[in-house]
């Protein structure tokens, strides 16, 4: 069991990031397999062109989890890790078949691939969805969408460009709970919405921590990515990556990639001032997002969010004719219980533009992302616009990370979200981006 060579992929890899975006585009053909259904199989059965060619790249805890979801619609044919335990662990899960990388570049140049899953820590989301597209799959990437806004708009560019069809896994917009509660704001069922406090949990904590060799059978170059070159330390690598701002922004960018997905959602707008304070640990070669942080964002229909560190983890909707909570094991309020004399539609109300009613109403984190990756697959067949599309994403990143700028300079900001940029403040607007390291841009 070994990976595939560099020499053997040299040449086609090298041609395949040579080409232009619109050579890709170009080449991009309509997925192999039939379509005279648009509800993807549950079973896992089907005939062989009914069930697209999967590619999972990082394989470690989610990387998994949605590479399992994905294998029930498709055939697992390749995997990519930086880390070869990782990677050897996740072959031995799905069997001897799948080819497998520690480059995902040598992965893309495949022909035999429809579909990539994509479960690695933040700061390569962007990369790999372009690149992906580029190459002519369809893809399903764990959230938070980007590291940056400038990133956002660049998979946007990419994303209308080659026509693929992207879901971003905020799962909870198909946990029906949550789903619900977005649709009873929407609907009018708590009056003029007013207010929205969403609590998200501290962030860790931790450092000085030593530094280290890298560990034998992990490429740490190429985990690193765009990211500037450090000394290695095991907490900064795998799960821990959430906090460090180099690969992340914490809470914010983590919890809230749900959370405050679900808020605006409801909400129905975008910011036009974000505001907040929090502590900054100031540890030498420790963890360095913020602690202690609340966030303040006021929308222009007067809607007013909040969003805390501490409380109850959730999503409060107070609205001028009643209140109600929800997270992922709680839908509750006056109006939810109004629900039994007068039950929200389904039929009468959709929240995106593909809505296949035919998948059952499913809660909590593994049956949801159930529905979550079935509407991905359907989406792939019809060629329409998942739930959770990369523009509903880029906005929801955007105010994730607008609210760690805030944070950072320490005043409000007032952003201008038709334009994309924040009014007046160059020092903040420069945080809009990041620089990138040579060989990994995002362009």
């Amino acid at each position: 069991m070994v990976l595939v060579s560099e020499k053997t992929l040299t040449k086609t890899r090298r041609e395949f990031l040579q080409a232009t975006p619109a050579a890709l585009a170009a080449g991009v053909a309509a997925p192999y397999y039939a379509t005279t259904t648009l509800l993807a199989n549950e079973s896992g059965q089907g005939l062989k062109n009914d069930r697209p060619r999967v590619g999972c790249i990082g394989l470690r805890y989610q990387g998994s989890v949605i590479a399992e979801r994905a294998r029930v619609y498709g055939d697992i044919v390749a995997l990519a890790d930086v880390d070869r335990n990782v990677l050897h662990q996740g072959r031995a899960s799905f069997g001897s078949t799948p080819k497998i990388f520690e480059d995902y570049r040598d992965m893309l140049v495949r022909e035999d691939i429809d579909i990539i899953t994509i479960g690695t820590p933040d700061h390569w989301h962007t990369k790999m969805v372009m690149d992906a597209c580029r190459a002519g799959k369809d893809v399903y990437v764990e959230k938070p969408l980007t590291l940056t806004i400038e990133e956002g708009k660049q998979i946007r560019r990419v994303v209308e460009e080659t026509g693929r069809v992207v879901q971003v896994g905020s799962w909870q917009r198909s946990d029906a709970r949550l789903r619900k509660a977005v649709e009873m704001v929407r609907q009018g069922r708590l009056g003029k919405l007013e207010r929205v406090e969403v609590v998200l949990g501290k962030n860790k904590t931790g450092g000085p921590f030593p530094l280290d060799d890298p560990p034998p059978e992990l490429n740490w170059d190429l985990w690193q990515g765009q990211t500037p070159l450090v000394p290695y330390q095991h907490e900064r690598c795998h799960y821990t990556f959430r906090w460090w701002l180099e690969y992340s922004g914490g809470q914010l960018t983590d919890w809230g990639a749900h959370h405050i997905d679900i808020a605006q959602w409801a909400i129905n707008a975008y910011p036009s001032e974000v505001q907040g304070e929090a502590k900054y640990p100031n540890v030498e070669r420790g963890y360095n997002v913020p602690i202690d942080f609340s966030v303040k964002v006021r929308y222009p229909n007067d809607v007013e969010m909040t969003i805390s560190d501490t409380g109850r983890s959730g999503i409060l909707f107070t609205g001028s004719e009643g209140r109600i909570f929800v997270n992922r094991g709680t839908l509750a309020g006056k109006p939810v219980d109004a629900l039994k004399e007068n039950p929200l539609s389904r039929e009468a109300f959709t929240l995106y533009d593909f809505d296949n009613l035919e998948r059952p109403e499913r809660v909590g984190k593994i049956d949801a992302i159930k529905n979550h990756m079935g509407n991905f697959f359907d989406c792939v067949r019809a060629r329409r616009q998942p739930i959770s599309d990369v523009e509903s994403q880029h906005r929801t990143a955007t105010t994730c990370h607008l609210a760690n700028i805030a944070l950072r300079v320490g005043r409000p900001i007032r952003w201008d979200a038709k334009q994309e940029q924040i009014v007046d403040d160059s020092e903040a607007n420069a945080m809009l981006r990041r620089e990138q390291r040579q060989g990994f841009e995002t362009v």
